[in-house]
């Protein structure tokens, strides 16, 4: 393990370690720069009389000084770029610059809703089924004319979207959220956790606390949080305005643009290596309430009131000792005042003043939380109160008065999302330490050091999954004993091979496969859930898969409730399909308009070309009007508040992005916060549909699909198939399972994570052991113990040798007694993208439980240059008993890489017999081969 130092200072009789804010920066189109923010909000209370937005090239970011190829450039989304500047921005005003080679520096990412380039690719995709239309109106307009210019006019309105809405090969790499946090890790050389986050209008609140937790883990020596909001579709604004969440006007009170970055450390280390430190966070408090229904913002004053006084009590600071309150602003009124009044009530009428930094930066929905940060520790930082505004109008920015006796001055940060999330975050200045007698360093996050020891373990206390055409974990484990993929054909649906498919050819809008592990998608509600048909129709599918599996988990729970305080941590992609087709939906005027400047109709008449355009309007299909529960349905962290009000649970919703390792990402951020103490209980797991025609044409143009199907660790291995899943897992700390007489189906020991910071598609084995013997830290066992490898598997041919040649070097060696068995589920059901670490541990899981190892499939000729006897290791092509090592439970591990480095690594354990669950299976059935032969198929 790296040595960590993990000291805090205490100062006064404050509660949790502090974390300094160390490094800003801000960019609005009002303001770009620390300095230059800091003016506009100090000096501005009122300044907001339109919404602020940058032009399409503003600000100017020059990608070549970050080190990125042309070729990649053009598929990059706009908020990268930004997101690129802030990162070197921030990291530059805290005196970091580009330090290669930094292990211990994660980069966090928060954003919500689709990117450009997500909206741009959904739109060229979706536009090759309108150019159809039209070819077909022209066809039975009755003109001569339109008829012999149909098929010209199709191709050439497809050729138009291509050029003007761009198209490149890496448009799936470059349209993701969590490319942004991995093309910071590269540009700067920071090679620790990396990931992307969203939780509605709570983003940034959620990706603060993200930070903070690994930083108090002792996971992370630094954390980089970067936060943006820009709008990137008039479609937006349109549904947040529908829900309430925007004035009325269309101009004015609208959906604004910023991006920022703050650069946190441990307080003590900060004080140690001599850094400016700006201020200090003392906690930072979210809580979440569920209720049925439609997501709406929190209405109870006493609520608020409740989430303010916790996070008081955990930063040891009372509510009197805050003499400035910055808030976000919920943008709904009726929320609004109810968050004022609980605010005015908690504090006092003669207690601190409240800005509201809406009013000088606008709403910036996922950056406001940060925003409002960065200002409150300006002011700080100058010892000034900003500008801002009162009931009896605006006061202009004054010196902040020191308070009594020798406490720092403090402020709070609070926060609402309208999914029901609480926020408050208690900000004090730094008083930098008396330096000892005769110079030197500063004498010590009366230090008081973390805990010795290794972190506790987590039990899995419940699991579902569905994939393919396995609709629970059930029979997803009887798919694996069969040993058969369940690799087919597209349905019609989702795959329109008339335009979307074009076997052995590299196309920008075309697959050259049509196979895929595809999972039908629910139709209905699971019974009992109380959701009623117009809010289910509005669900992404994601959403309503996610749904369906969670009733499976919890019909495991046989009603047994959860009490506490809960997370919800859902991998997925944070640019849901129903927030791209809302866009492509309210693009249908655009796609008209282009229609009317082809030359192929030049020569119709305007009637006869509106009566075509109607026509094919028709055929097309008129998009619905957008509802309230239309934003709900476009929203990545849906998922989890969905889970929340439906089963009433008092559980912050997060989504989770980390490309094909969000799973266990998800995991990673569960399992901290439940050692952390910060929740109670942890609802993770991923989910993805990538079995569609966009997914498939994308992935297809860079190469990435197997023109057969995916042969993990075959000689003839050509890159994977896509496949639909969800799975889910329900999470505890060991003795609060046991305490609770849960059953314990497996123990999660360690989880390392790393970002190796070279390549943003080829894998890297150093990136990969630094993964793996994070991991091994957190444990009291070698990894010669570890029996059984649930491998990422990504079927290509350089994938594969770098996973083993990495898994040699953590796990191979003269201490290995047997050889390590490995497996891969991808063989299976295919690639599942954001749910593949799901299904790799949900496998493992129910191998674990049945001590059976589960085989590979499709695996005819191993590949030689794996040298597998040199770890030494094995590739089962069987099911087969799994022995247990005297003395020791069955152990295992699950492996998840994602493009742009991403790395993760998981280790599990059976549990004993002392744990509440099952216990090791010592002895297997009495129709199991009791010497590790083949089971059966």
């Amino acid at each position: 393990m790296h040595s960590v130092d993990a000291s805090c200072i205490q100062q006064e009789n404050t509660g949790t370690e502090r974390t300094a804010i160390i490094g800003i920066a801000a960019l609005t189109p009002r303001a770009v720069g620390a300095e230059a923010y800091w003016t506009w909000v100090r000096d501005t209370s009122d300044g907001m009389r339109e919404p602020a937005h940058w032009a399409p090239d503003e600000p100017a970011v020059d990608v070549a000084r970050f080190g990125i190829p042309p070729v990649q450039a053009r598929s990059m989304a706009r908020l990268q770029l930004l997101m690129l500047e802030a990162a070197d921005q921030c990291l530059t005003d805290a005196g970091a610059g580009r330090a290669g080679g930094d292990d211990r520096t994660d980069v966090v990412v928060g954003t919500c809703f689709g990117l450009d380039r997500q909206y741009a690719n959904a739109l060229r995709i979706a536009g090759s089924g309108y150019a159809r239309e039209v070819e077909r109106a022209a066809l039975t307009l009755g003109s001569p004319e339109a008829a012999e210019n149909a098929s010209q006019a199709a191709e050439e309105l497809r050729g138009l979207l291509q050029r003007t809405l761009g198209a490149a090969p890496h448009d799936r790499v470059g349209e993701m959220a969590s490319t942004i946090p991995a093309r910071i890790a590269s540009a700067f050389g920071l090679r620790g956790r990396t990931l992307a986050v969203e939780s509605a209008d709570a983003t940034s609140f959620l990706a603060l606390a993200q930070a903070i937790g690994s930083l108090r883990a002792g996971l992370a020596d630094r954390a980089l949080v970067v936060t943006g909001q820009l709008r990137e579709s008039g479609v937006l604004s349109s549904l947040l305005r529908t829900k309430g969440l925007l004035g009325p006007s269309a101009h004015a009170d609208d959906l604004s643009e910023g991006v920022g970055a703050l650069l946190l450390k441990p307080l003590a280390s900060a004080e140690r290596d001599g850094d400016r430190i700006y201020a200090t966070i003392a906690d930072c408090h979210v809580r979440h309430r569920s209720r049925p229904g439609a997501f709406r913002h929190e209405t109870s004053a006493e609520r608020h009131r409740d989430t303010i006084r916790a996070a008081h009590r955990s930063a040891g600071a009372g509510s009197g000792t805050v003499s400035y309150v910055e808030r976000t602003g919920t943008a709904a009124d009726e929320a609004d005042g109810i968050e004022l009044a609980a605010l005015e009530a908690e504090f006092g009428a003669d207690g601190p003043a409240f800005g509201t930094v809406r009013d000088r930066i606008g709403r910036t929905f996922a950056h406001a939380g940060l925003a409002a940060v960065t200002t409150a520790a300006l002011a700080l930082h100058h010892r000034t109160l900003p500008a801002h505004r009162t009931r009896s109008g605006p006061v202009t920015a004054a010196a902040w008065a020191a308070p009594a006796g020798s406490a720092p001055r403090r402020a709070a940060v609070t926060g609402a999302s309208f999914t029901g999330t609480l926020c408050h975050l208690i900000l004090e200045e730094h008083v930098p330490p008396r330096r000892p007698a005769g110079g030197g360093k500063p004498a010590v996050a009366r230090a008081v050091p973390r805990g010795a020891g290794l972190p506790e373990p987590i039990a899995v206390i419940a699991y579902a999954g569905r994939f393919a055409d396995a609709e629970d974990a059930d029979a997803y484990w009887q798919l694996m004993l069969d040993g058969h993929d369940r690799l087919r054909p597209v349905p019609a649906d989702r795959l329109d091979r008339e335009l979307h498919y074009a076997p052995g050819a590299l196309s920008l809008n075309r697959s050259y496969t049509e196979l895929g592990g595809h999972a039908a998608v629910p139709q209905s509600p699971p019974p009992g859930t109380g959701i009623g048909a117009e809010r289910y129709a509005a669900m992404d599918a994601a959403q309503r898969m996610t749904l369906a599996v969670a009733a499976e988990l919890f019909g495991r729970r046989a009603g047994r409730p959860l009490t506490g305080r809960g997370l919800i941590a859902m991998a997925g992609n944070l640019g849901l399909a129903a927030d791209r087709q809302a866009h492509v939906d309210g693009s249908l005027g655009e796609l008209e308009d282009r229609v009317r400047e082809l030359t192929a109709f030049k020569a119709l008449s305007t009637p006869e070309l509106e009566r075509l355009l109607d026509t094919a309007r028709q055929a097309y299909g008129r998009p619905a009007a957008p509802t309230p529960d239309t934003l709900d349905g476009a929203l990545a962290s849906g998922s989890a508040a969905l889970l929340a009000g439906v089963y009433g649970l008092d559980a912050v919703p997060l989504a989770v992005e980390a490309a094909c390792a969000s799973s266990l990402a998800a995991l990673d951020t569960a399992m901290t916060a439940l050692r952390n103490g910060t929740v109670d209980y942890a609802l993770s797991g991923g989910v993805e549909l990538p079995c569609s025609a966009r997914d498939m044409a994308l992935c297809s143009a860079l190469g990435l699909l197997s023109h057969t199907r995916i042969t993990p660790f075959d000689t003839n291995a050509d890159g994977f198939t896509p496949g639909d899943g969800c799975a889910l897992f329900l999470l505890k700390r060991q003795a609060d399972a046991e305490r609770d007489g849960d059953e314990i189906v497996a123990l999660l020991t360690g989880m390392g994570a790393a970002n190796d910071a070279k390549s943003l598609i080829a894998p890297d084995v150093e990136g990969q052991v630094r993964a793996m013997r994070q991991a091994f830290a957190q444990v009291a066992h070698a990894p010669s113990e570890v029996d059984y490898l649930e491998a990422h598997g990504t079927g290509t041919k350089v994938g594969d040798r770098v996973e083993i040649t990495a898994t040699g070097r953590v796990y191979g060696g003269p201490d290995r007694t047997r050889p390590l068995e490995i497996g891969s589920a991808k063989g299976f059901v295919g690639h599942t993208f954001a749910a593949a670490g799901g299904a790799g541990l949900l496998r493992t899981l129910l191998a674990l439980r049945t001590a059976t190892l589960p085989p590979n499939t499709n695996l005819h000729h191993p590949n030689p240059a794996l040298e597998l006897d040199t770890l030494p290791a094995v590739l089962g092509t069987r099911a087969k008993a799994w022995p247990a090592a005297p003395g020791r439970p069955r152990r295992a591990a699950v492996s998840s890489f994602g493009t742009g480095g991403i790395n993760y690594h998981l280790l599990v354990e059976e549990p004993g017999p002392a744990t509440g669950g099952p216990g090791r299976r010592d002895a297997l059935r009495d129709d199991e081969p009791k010497d590790g032969t083949d089971l059966p198929r």
